[in-house]
């Protein structure tokens, strides 16, 4: 949301060239391609793609979080039990640097209250992340240039001006990272759970933006953006 106000305050400079009001001298976007339907459909995308990870999350794979996972090789390397788990895993350096850290098998959490309760393929965070930042990518440059763009200094208590080009395009690729990856920081996921929860949240911003199409009453080349693999993609409105 604050990157869409963010990037809704660069001007029109910063829309996407599909956008049928960007060149326009006498109208702007506003319930049609403006933020209001920028918000909108970032909203939509978002509740669209957590049923669609809820699915596999509980019909599917019912993975075990990492919090449980590591519970199972403590209590197997405590002969508390028996769990099928890779000889591999007891002869990882992983394991033994967590060992001997912590005196435990065990893994740290950022949360007191340890991870959520619900299975943890794909993650939901990295599938909100994908289906919003795939929604902006649609409505805005992602080549556009960001003018006078800061960096934290490294105490974190001020800004400074960066040295270097950033463009919406990648500085939204940024953003969707950063929102999959912290999770698996914090030790809540693996990180199969976020990769491939943002390709299922830009699968889902892109059907929705094909639907879109069918229902926009403006003349439109329809949308273009880049997936996060790198491959452009263009979604036409119906001949």
């Amino acid at each position: 949301m604050n990157a869409a106000l963010i990037l809704s305050g660069l001007g029109t400079s910063a829309l996407s060239d599909t956008n049928p009001y960007k060149r326009s001298k006498t109208q702007n976007g506003f319930a049609t391609f403006g933020s209001p339907q920028i918000i909108d459909c970032m909203a939509r995308s978002a509740n669209a793609s957590l049923r669609a990870a809820w699915f596999p999350k509980w019909q599917i794979h019912h993975r075990l979080r990492p919090e449980e996972f590591s519970g199972r090789v403590q209590n197997n390397l405590t002969k508390k039990s028996q769990y099928p788990i890779s000889t591999d895993l007891y002869r990882s350096t992983a394991l033994q640097r967590v060992t001997s850290q912590n005196k435990t098998a065990l893994l740290p959490l950022a949360y007191p209250e340890g991870c959520p309760a619900h299975p943890s393929y794909p993650a939901g965070h990295a599938t909100i992340a994908g289906a919003c930042i795939t929604m902006l990518k649609a409505y805005f440059d992602e080549s556009f240039v960001i003018p006078n763009p800061v960096v934290a200094d490294v105490t974190g208590t001020t800004v400074l001006p960066y040295d270097g080009a950033l463009t919406i395009g990648g500085e939204l690729n940024k953003l969707a990272s950063n929102i999959a990856m912290a999770r698996n920081t914090a030790g809540l996921h693996w990180r199969s759970d976020s990769l491939e929860g943002i390709r299922l949240g830009e699968a889902m911003a892109i059907g929705l933006l094909h639907e879109l199409t069918l229902t926009t009453p403006e003349p439109s080349p329809g949308f273009r953006l880049t997936t996060f693999d790198g491959q452009p993609v263009t979604i036409l409105p119906p001949r």
